[in-house]
């Protein structure tokens, strides 16, 4: 093995619906939108990442962005790869080298995943010349990523809101004991928002827009503490075909996701109902872990307490508390060898 050891890169990545991230010595060395922009008449990816999502509904029948990952699996193969290996191409470590490394790498998947689905995600990266590829599930990475002992005997309820999935997961000695996985997250929020402009508003804004609206005075109740200052809005009025600058106050915003959150207190409701006695009793005294970006949403957490009762905490740096689980999993394979999926 010496040998190839040395010509060996491990490298951990998130492949997220919204967002990919790589770590590689540590280092989280790409943190990019995960879209491409193909050109329909050479069929080449012109741009990847920052740059494609930039481009992202201002482009012209020549140039197509494409999300090729949809609700947390792989949607478009093809788009995919590219996307993979143009973002390890451009890993500053790797570029020095003259050849491409063999790659030996940890992959996260979303745990309500099927075996096409997966295998999908393996060959992605075989193809990009991973040697050795290990896939580990997403609840698992973020609790690792959180800082959880998850070998102890002791139960820990994680939710991680991404930008395709919610993946809600009760997690003890090692292992996954009851879990769901819920397709409403980041980009149905979006989608929420862009429903209640156009049908209270009469404006019409993009994707891109939507998404800024969710960050800036996006929230999940209307009664916060510190309440951020109402955003004005540019886009399209429906009427006049003109454009037009509407105010959004939080308060909207909160009223246009609640179904959504809705449905995603539900699902916790379900699998806190699912859980064994053992392990509600430890969740009692430990609470619930948030991840992921939509974790990030203002007063998501207090009302999921108030729904649950428990103590609701959310990781440090959510949006890259799985790919640190996922990286601390790829330092140390043996230990972790028992999730690891080969």
């Amino acid at each position: 093995m010496g040998f190839f050891d040395f010509m060996t890169e491990d490298i951990a990545i998130d492949l997220g619906t919204a967002n990919t991230l790589i770590i590689h010595n540590d280092k989280v060395v790409i943190d990019s939108p995960s879209i491409v922009a193909r050109d329909r008449v050479t069929g080449k990816i012109i741009a990847v990442g920052k740059e494609a999502s930039m481009m992202q509904g201002k482009t012209h029948e020549n140039i197509k962005t494409i999300r090729p990952l949809k609700d947390g699996v792989i949607a478009d193969f093809d788009a995919s790869e590219k996307m993979i290996s143009m973002f390890i191409k451009s890993i500053p470590a790797l570029k020095k080298k003259m050849f491409t490394p063999a790659l030996r790498m940890v992959v996260c998947i979303p745990s309500g995943i099927t075996e096409v689905e997966m295998r999908a995600v393996k060959e992605s990266c075989e193809r990009v010349n991973g040697k050795e590829v290990y896939l580990i599930h997403e609840p698992m990475a973020a609790a690792i990523g959180i800082g959880i002992d998850i070998m102890q005997p002791k139960g820990n309820m994680i939710v991680d809101i991404g930008g395709g999935t919610t993946e809600i997961a009760v997690i003890a000695l090692g292992g996954i004991v009851c879990d769901k996985s819920v397709k409403i997250a980041g980009d149905v929020f979006t989608n929420d928002i862009i429903y209640y402009m156009r049908t209270q508003h009469n404006l019409f804004v993009g994707e891109t827009t939507a998404e800024k609206i969710k960050i800036q005075v996006g929230s999940a109740t209307d009664q916060l503490e510190t309440p951020p200052d109402d955003m004005s809005v540019q886009g399209r009025d429906l009427l006049t075909g003109k454009p037009k600058q509407v105010e959004v106050s939080f308060r909207e915003i909160a009223k246009a996701l609640d179904k959504s959150i809705q449905r995603i207190e539900d699902a916790v409701m379900e699998t806190l109902s699912q859980t064994p006695p053992e392990l509600a009793a430890d969740i009692y005294n430990t609470g619930i872990y948030l991840a992921g970006g939509g974790s990030m949403l203002r007063g998501l957490d207090k009302r999921i307490s108030l729904k649950t009762d428990l103590p609701v905490y959310i990781a440090e740096d959510p949006l890259k508390a799985v790919v640190r689980g996922t990286g601390m999993a790829l330092k140390n394979i043996p230990k972790f060898r028992s999730i690891l999926i080969k």
